[in-house]
This record gives structure tokens, sequence and C-alpha cells, in this order.
């Protein structure tokens, strides 16, 4: 799923592209698609975009008449650009809409045969506000802002990092990330943390989702993202399973749960400890090894 960083400089690429320009067409090739009814879709054609902004892991696309669209990319969209005067790719069954304005052709897609990606449409900048759930945008917080919304609950930091109403923006991917460079586990409780960690926390939070954000914006250079994955060869922990970690060379762990993994390292982050899998462990009941050093690594 896009996050922060992702979905900041798919914001960026599109500022530049369609502020300013009209809304000349939409076009929906899946009826799912549309979540709300009101205002129609209809009210939106020929209206000038004024603003493009993040709301959460959302885009949020501001139109004259105080009218807005929101647009999820949940875990599989994607978005394309094709400028005025280039002929669009053809997207196949992936295609779920094209938005036509007057400098270009802003098409979504979606992988795989399940459909959430999701547009929704608000009249009133109050209704916009109703969507946003009020997660921390950790960017311009304290330490202390920081801090509240950790203990406001207790939950691992997992968990905790990727509760929208927590927290805006960070997902599956960066919160690995974050935790790695922090070095705190991902199953530690929120309840159990120090000042100290806290401030680790949050300065590991900083950093890679700053770091990330620079990287992906000097990756498109001008141009439209177009390779917007969770998936990173540069990243430490995320994806990277049996891979060893680029701090101490220990082989990523991973804890997996419904369609989500979370990946550590045990030597990093737990002690050498192994954290167990709700569905390995279950499995290999004692035969299931509890460190680094069972598992001969």
């Amino acid at each position: 799923m896009p996050e922060l960083p992702d979905i900041t400089v798919y914001v960026e690429a599109l500022r530049d592209r369609v502020v300013g320009a009209t809304l000349d067409d939409v076009r929906l090739h899946t009826p799912f698609l549309l979540r709300s009814v009101d205002p129609p879709l209809s009210e939106l054609i020929g209206r000038t975009v004024q603003d493009v902004s993040r709301l959460g892991k959302r885009i949020a696309f501001g139109f004259e008449g105080d009218l807005y669209a929101v647009l999820h990319l949940m875990i599989a969209g994607r978005l394309h650009w094709t400028p005025a005067d280039a002929r669009a790719k053809r997207r196949g069954r992936a295609a779920l809409a094209d938005f036509q304005f007057s400098t270009g052709m802003l098409t979504l897609t979606e992988a795989g045969t399940t459909r959430r990606a999701s547009l929704y449409l608000a009249r009133h900048a109050a209704a916009l506000h109703e969507m946003d759930r009020g997660g921390l945008e950790v960017m311009a917080s304290s330490v202390e802002e920081f801090g509240e919304r950790l203990r406001r609950e207790n939950h691992t930091l997992k968990r905790s990092l990727t509760d929208p109403r927590l927290f805006s923006g960070i997902g599956n991917a960066y919160s690995d990330e974050i935790l790695h460079r922090a070095r705190l586990s991902p199953v530690r409780l929120t309840s159990k943390l120090t000042d100290d960690e806290i401030a680790r926390l949050r300065a590991a939070t900083l950093s890679v989702l700053e770091e990330w954000t620079h990287r992906l914006r000097a990756e498109a250079a001008g141009e439209f993202p177009e390779q917007v994955t969770a998936f990173r060869p540069e990243m430490a922990v995320h994806g990277k399973f049996g891979q060893p970690c680029p701090v101490c060379g220990a082989p990523v762990q991973r804890i997996r749960y419904a369609s989500n993994e979370t990946n550590y390292c045990a030597r990093c982050q737990t002690d050498g400890r192994l954290l167990a899998d709700r569905a390995l462990s279950r499995l290999l009941k004692s035969d299931w090894p509890r460190s680094l050093d069972e598992l001969g690594a």
C-alpha cells in the first residue's frame, strides 16, 4: 500500500500537472470504485482543480465550488499519467478509472482481482474533514505529542504505528523500517516504553519517512512516479525475509498474519529472540526455535 512518502510524491506530481486544469471527463470501468452518492460525479465535470493534498494514505483533489474527490489506493492501486499530447497506454482489466483533465489523463489501476481502491466525493471542506481518521502528522509533531499518541492505547508498536487513528500515513512497509532503525521489537507494548525509547522511535520515524520521501522524489526526477511499490531493494528488513540484516548480518525474520507480515531483525530488535509466527509456531509447537542460536544463525 502506498504510504506517506509514496503519497507525498504522488501529490507533488499531481499538483504540477492538474492544479489550474479543468476536469473534462471521467470514465469509470467498474461501478464499485465510487463509494458515495452526493455530490454526483457529473458535478465535477468542467470544474477547475484548486489543490491536491494528502489525507492520511489518501489523495484529495479540491475543485472550485468547494467540491472534493478522494482516492484511496489501498494495497494494489496505482496512478499513471499521460500528457495531453501523448497517446495513452492501454491498461486492460487493471484500469479502474480514467480522469481526463485539460492537461492530460490520470488513470487509476489496481493489480489482481480484488477491488479495494475507492473514490469518495465530498461537498464542502467539513465533509472532507470527516474523512480524516485523526492520525498525528508525525513530521510536524513534538516528542510530547508523539509519546501521547503512543501511550493513548496499550498496543504493540507495530499495531500502534499503523493505526490511522493514531498516526497518519504509516503502514506495513515503513513501520518495519522505522522499528528496525529504532532497534525496537514490533511486539513491544507501548505502555512499557521509556521516555528515551519514545524519543528514539520518533527520531527513527522522522528519519525514515524523510529519507524515503527524498529518495522517491529524486527517483521520479520530475516525471510522474510509475514505480510505486512497497518492496524496494534498499529497504533494510521489509520484504527481506531470510536475507542478511544490513546492520548485523543476521537473517531477517518475519511474523505472518492474515494477508500481512512483519519483518524484523532478531539480533537488532529482540535480543536474539524469535517472535512466534501464528502459523508456523502453532504447527511446530515445541520444535519452534526460540532464538537465533537455536535457529543456527
